[in-house]
């Protein structure tokens, strides 16, 4: 790719993988980034400097970029002088839980007859094996001389833009032009690139998402096995670290969720023929925490209790509620308690109430997200605290207790620390 000035055009570039990544393109001279989506108003929002959502960094990096190196529109036109063409439409799964391929198909549609001779497609979110092969052969279909290559991100949502300065890019290409082109471009942000073939390439990608989605899923298994009996998952999984390097991938537990990790576990299996038993084993453990969660509170009377949820983003300091688990807990506490209050400091919500007054009016208080705002909170000491994540530990917060569950039953094993 040549050193004159190069124009990037993202589609879907007003979401939470598109914008990060076209903030740190239009950050180097030379690049110009046009962010294309279909929301008006996320649109106007960030040509205004806002961010749309939660990022580290981004808003400052957005106000001195945008109107100068990157924009935002809704008018595809912008497609006909790109020199590349970065596509952040992934493969979502239906209500079946099966990948819906003709989806990103329909998109690209609209999008390949536009682009210019010689320019470059990236596919830039996870997509079902063999779709990066099926959008090449489309191109060719539709008689465009476009490059096509499949670069998955790998991003946090929230570190963004640190991670996408830091991690290696995955780069793979139908073509030697493909990967060269696309190697270059990615050399631009990145420290390195790994060069794949495509499958390759897409299942590195959900190889990554379900090791994290079954990672967690370990965890909370041994959390549910610890609390049924009664004893302090944290007590044993601090014994089981305290010098002992081998266990330091032990993650805690926590509501394992997001619009990634479970998608692309299913995508996975769908890919195996439903003979990936791990991830249904894992699905099975993460979305049923919620359920175990409530069905060990029920000795608690919650027919006359007021519980209250704090934080319902899918994870701590984000504003992002897709797939949440603390969303899921709601309902299912919905059913069983007297009244059930939400509170979140990143989330606009007309139902949700303040964090005083969750914790003012609260019996129980149970932990959904663990935002950093919610560390050094005061909770009075008449209140249950239920924090699944092991957020609040005892030093740090003296006036938690960590429910027990099932306490009228024998405790063994008990670990000496």
């Amino acid at each position: 790719m040549s050193a004159d000035q190069i124009n990037i055009v993202i589609v879907g570039g007003c979401g939470h993988v598109g914008l990060p990544l076209g903030l740190v393109f239009a950050d180097h001279q030379g690049i110009r980034v046009t962010l294309l989506d279909i929301d008006v108003q996320k649109a106007e929002k960030i040509n205004a400097g806002e961010m749309p959502f939660l990022e580290q960094g981004a808003e400052a990096l957005l106000r001195r970029l945008i109107g100068r190196s990157i924009f935002a529109t809704v008018d595809s036109s912008c497609l006909r002088n790109a020199d590349v063409v970065i596509t952040v439409v992934g493969t979502p799964v239906d209500r079946h839980l099966n990948p819906m391929v003709n989806e990103l198909c329909k998109n690209l549609d609209g999008v390949v007859p536009h682009m210019k001779d010689d320019a470059l497609l990236v596919l830039r979110s996870t997509v079902y094996p063999g779709v990066s092969q099926r959008v090449y052969e489309r191109v060719k279909e539709l008689g465009r001389n476009v490059h096509v290559a499949f670069c998955p991100e790998r991003i946090t949502e929230g570190h963004a833009l640190e991670e996408l300065r830091q991690l290696p890019q995955i780069v793979a290409g139908f073509e030697p032009a493909a990967v060269e082109k696309a190697r270059d471009l990615f050399l631009r942000i990145a420290p390195e690139v790994v060069e794949l073939s495509p499958p390759e390439a897409e299942l590195a990608k959900l190889f990554t998402n379900s090791w994290r989605y079954l990672s967690f899923a370990i965890s909370n298994q041994f959390y549910i096995l610890a609390q049924s009996y009664g004893l302090d998952f944290y007590r044993i999984r601090e014994a089981a670290l305290h010098g002992y390097t081998r266990m330091s991938g032990f993650a805690k537990a926590g509501f394992a969720a997001g619009p990634c990790l479970l998608k692309d576990t299913l995508q996975l299996a769908a890919f195996s023929g439903n003979n990936f038993f791990l991830g249904h084993a894992a699905m099975l453990i993460n979305e049923g925490l919620p359920k175990f969660v409530v069905d060990n509170m029920r000795h608690l009377d919650l027919s006359t209790k007021t519980v209250a949820i704090l934080g319902m983003a899918f994870k701590g300091d984000s504003d992002d509620t897709r797939e949440s688990l603390a969303c899921k807990l709601l309902k299912l506490l919905q059913l069983q308690a007297r009244e059930v209050l939400c509170t979140d400091p990143y989330v606009l919500n007309p139902t949700y109430v303040s964090l005083n007054d969750a914790i003012d009016r609260a019996d129980i208080i149970v932990l959904g997200a663990p935002h950093s705002q919610y560390r050094n909170i005061v909770i009075p000491k008449d209140k249950t605290i239920i924090d699944v994540w092991g957020f609040w530990t005892r030093t740090d917060h003296p006036v938690v207790k960590q429910l027990r569950y099932r306490e009228e039953r024998p405790v063994v094993g008990r670990v000496a620390v």
